[in-house]
């Protein structure tokens, strides 16, 4: 019997697994497709996204207005990786869907941490692919078996969530799962409907890695007395999204409360909510920062810290990423960045010198910055702060003790370790995030120079970057 037809021209209602997984595209990808949005598969030649391209081509050639490609990353990390690449080339070839093969090098790392280092690769590789869109094909044993190795590991109610169908990448285009629903063996038998072929690497086949042992031990045992164990935990993963949502509304709704007047976490009311918002509004907080997910431990010692620091103390925890900080009664979020120069750099007329991962850059004036020509022909170069050194940076007041100016400028001390100082031969001419000394100073109409302190990429955060005197 004839199947209806969405507006894209797919038919439903088709019989055997070709129909159901074209239906299941179909209506994941049309309230997100524009017409003529590109589409790529993330291509590692197994069953699984041999299967999608070829579906997803097959709903191309149906009526659905989509430039499909591929990308194929190559670790080479198998004696096999070579063939498998060739597959993949003839594979797209015959299917007229265009491949890019991308070789990438993954981090030395062992077992379990190999396949973490090498899904990284992959995730920054796919960051980087011209498209609206990034298709995986992850499907619902996949999601079955994530969520229980996640609950194992000890997953908290995000974790537990497993693989989002949908999601952003840092950059490059958006990630969607669209066979997130489907059954593993409905993907092969729709592959035995179309007599498709497809490779077979040889690692998932090592029960030493402990993601191939739940796959290849566990979840087969669970299932002979749970026959529907996978959707079960497949159905148990979406409700454990939906309460992370309601975790991220809750907050967001704390952080909007607990924001001080600077935009940042005031600690007395931080410390106010109960123990389970508070954590969970640190959870969001380094989330957002960019931070990995702590682990109970950190988490219990953080909160324990911050519960005693005062308005006038400070604290800081470490992590992996970086820093938790307590400064005049509000919560900093520092990210691990590189180190300043412990070295003079010259500045020899260049429009930017490098500091520190950030920048100083150099845009020419008339009227404002320093003045240039005091700068002509003397020695000037970037400092790190030493100490003792001495600013002016108000005509009408004497000069200070440059300690004294951050001071009262309520720099954190970790940020005003990271400035860069610009000296003309023995004499301070400007700090970033300050200003410009007065002796310095460019009188109206004559050329001048502005420095700017910039972060890698883009201008670094506004309250540290204050204007010329």
């Amino acid at each position: 019997m004839a199947g209806s037809k969405n507006r894209h021209g797919t038919e439903f209602g088709q019989p055997g697994s070709a129909g159901l997984i074209a239906q299941t595209l179909a209506a994941f990808l049309k309230p997100r497709l524009l017409l003529g949005a590109r589409l790529c598969v993330g291509l590692s030649g197994g069953l699984d996204s041999v299967v999608l391209v070829h579906a997803l081509d097959r709903l191309r050639r149906t009526g659905v207005a989509v430039e499909l490609s591929a990308v194929h990353v190559h670790h080479g990390l198998s004696a096999n990786a070579d063939a498998w690449a060739m597959f993949c080339s003839d594979f797209c070839r015959s299917r007229g869907v265009p491949l890019a093969v991308v070789r990438a090098q993954v981090p030395d790392a062992r077992g379990e941490g190999l396949e973490a280092a090498a899904r990284g690769v992959r995730h920054a590789v796919f960051a980087n692919c011209s498209a609206d869109w990034l298709a995986l094909a992850h499907h619902r044993d996949d999601q079955a078996e994530t969520v229980l190795f996640r609950l194992l590991r000890g997953a908290g109610v995000g974790g537990a969530a497993g693989m989002p169908a949908e999601r952003s990448q840092a950059a490059g285009p958006r990630l969607i799962r669209p066979l997130l629903d489907v059954a593993r063996s409905e993907i092969a038998r729709y592959a035995e409907e179309h007599s498709l072929a497809w490779i077979e690497d040889e690692s998932n086949a090592d029960c030493r890695y402990r993601r191939n042992y739940l796959r290849q031990q566990v979840m087969p045992r669970i299932k002979e007395i749970f026959p529907g164990a996978a959707q079960a935990l497949a159905r148990a993963a979406r409700h454990f999204s939906e309460a992370a949502a309601q975790l991220e509304e809750l907050a967001s709704a704390d952080r909007g409360a607990a924001a001080g007047a600077q935009g940042r976490i005031d600690l007395a009311r931080f410390n106010a909510l109960s123990a389970p918002r508070a954590r969970n509004l640190l959870r969001w907080e380094l989330r957002t920062a960019g931070f990995r997910a702590p682990d109970e431990r950190w988490l219990d010692e953080a909160l324990r810290q911050l519960s005693r620091v005062g308005a006038s103390s400070q604290t800081c925890v470490a992590t992996r990423d970086g820093e938790l900080r307590a400064y005049r009664g509000e919560l900093h979020v520092v990210v691990r960045r590189e180190p300043i120069p412990q070295v003079a750099v010259p500045w020899n007329g260049e429009l930017a010198l490098p500091w520190g991962g950030d920048r100083v850059s150099f845009v020419r004036t008339v009227g404002s910055g320093i003045s240039h020509r005091l700068l002509v022909g003397a020695s000037v170069c970037l400092r790190s702060r030493q100490g003792g050194e001495r600013l002016r940076p108000d005509p009408r007041r004497p000069a200070r003790s440059l300690r004294n100016v951050l001071q009262e400028a309520a720099m954190p001390p970790w940020e005003r370790a990271r400035l860069p100082l610009l000296w003309c031969g023995e004499r301070l001419a400007w700090v970033g995030g300050v200003g410009v000394d007065a002796a310095f100073a460019c009188a109206p109409g004559e050329e001048g120079l502005v420095p700017l302190w910039e972060a890698g990429d883009g201008p670094p955060p506004a309250a540290f970057q204050m204007a010329p005197a």
